[in-house]
């Protein structure tokens, strides 16, 4: 034990200690805190980007994943800001939520808080702020750290990105949100999960943690092996969904993602690979489907989360 925790030490010093808890090691102080319903290995979440082209309000958003059967929702900030614009209120919002049972899972926002231009950064800060503050009102306790600013930047100095990865978790443990490295799977910059691990253990910050999609994976060109490399239990939502055979990848946009099982994704191989890294976390529904979006938003999102769960049942059968 003692060598143990000498070595430990040593990591820590090096400037690798955010590692042990994202690849591999122990399990991270972070990890998800309330369970799956039983007899599920996670918790189901509905992004309401799904269920975007709809134009739902927040709170009929709201009703529509509580109704649908999910334990939680990822909204989208400027639904938030609406919200709050149109003259209501975050605290009825979070009333709504809760006594529908559901828990804010992440946000979506889209500040560009890697940017090297030190006035744009801190402007991105300031709104970064804004964000949580909003999250925080209505109980969430995460939000995106998407490569927004810097997707079409190629070379950048992944360690400086690392510093101001650090600041954004810094900013987040004063507001009570964790903001998720995400990746998207067209940047330049941040869209291989390779690049997001680096950034995240280069932040050498407890709070690290990476917010990784099917789509964005494929669409890298990264593929899904280097998964089994992670700790599931220093992630908190994975953002799943599936892809067609066609268009070829290249060629894919977001539109394309399909619901889980209707295309050719290694659902089986991902999911199963996740519980294996000890992820218990939220899957969170997250497609931009212009099929989808002429549809009634109830039947989309009560077929999603059936989808999901059948992904899950046929690789943990």
């Amino acid at each position: 034990m003692g060598d143990r925790l000498n070595r430990r030490q040593i990591l820590v010093r090096a400037g690798i200690g955010a590692g042990a808890g994202l690849l591999g090691g122990m399990a991270s102080a972070n990890a998800a805190e309330s369970p799956a319903a039983v007899g599920e290995p996670f918790r189901y979440c509905l992004n309401t980007g799904t269920i975007m082209g709809q134009k739902l309000s927040v709170r009929n958003e709201v009703e529509v994943a509580a109704a649908a059967g999910y334990s939680g929702i990822e909204p989208w900030i400027r639904s938030l800001r609406q919200h709050v614009e149109d003259g209501h209120s975050l605290a009825d919002l979070r009333k709504q939520i809760a006594d529908s049972g559901l828990t804010v899972e992440s946000a979506i926002g889209f500040p560009a808080w890697a940017v090297d231009d030190d006035a744009r950064r801190q402007q991105a800060l300031e709104e970064f702020k804004r964000d949580m503050d909003l999250i925080a009102q209505i109980g969430g306790k995460r939000i995106a750290a998407p490569p927004a600013g810097v997707n079409n930047i190629a070379g950048m100095d992944l360690l400086k990105v690392a510093e101001r990865y650090r600041a954004a978790l810094e900013l987040g443990r004063e507001m009570g949100v964790v903001p998720q490295l995400e990746i998207w799977g067209t940047a330049q910059t941040l869209g291989k999960v390779g690049e997001a691990a680096l950034v995240a253990i280069q932040s050498n910050d407890p709070d690290a943690c990476l917010l990784l999609d099917v789509y964005h994976i494929f669409r890298s060109g990264t593929g899904f092996e280097g998964l089994r490399l992670l700790n599931g239990a220093a992630m908190h939502v994975f953002h799943i969904n599936d892809y067609p055979a066609d268009p070829p990848r290249e060629q894919m946009n977001d539109s394309h993602r399909v619901f889980p099982g209707d295309g050719v994704a290694p659902l089986d191989q991902i999911l199963r690979g996740l519980h294996a890294s000890g992820f218990r976390g939220a899957l969170s529904l997250e497609l931009f489907n212009r099929d989808y979006w002429q549809q009634d938003a109830a039947t989309v999102a009560r077929k999603g989360l059936e989808k999901m769960q059948q992904a899950v049942r046929r690789a943990l059968a």
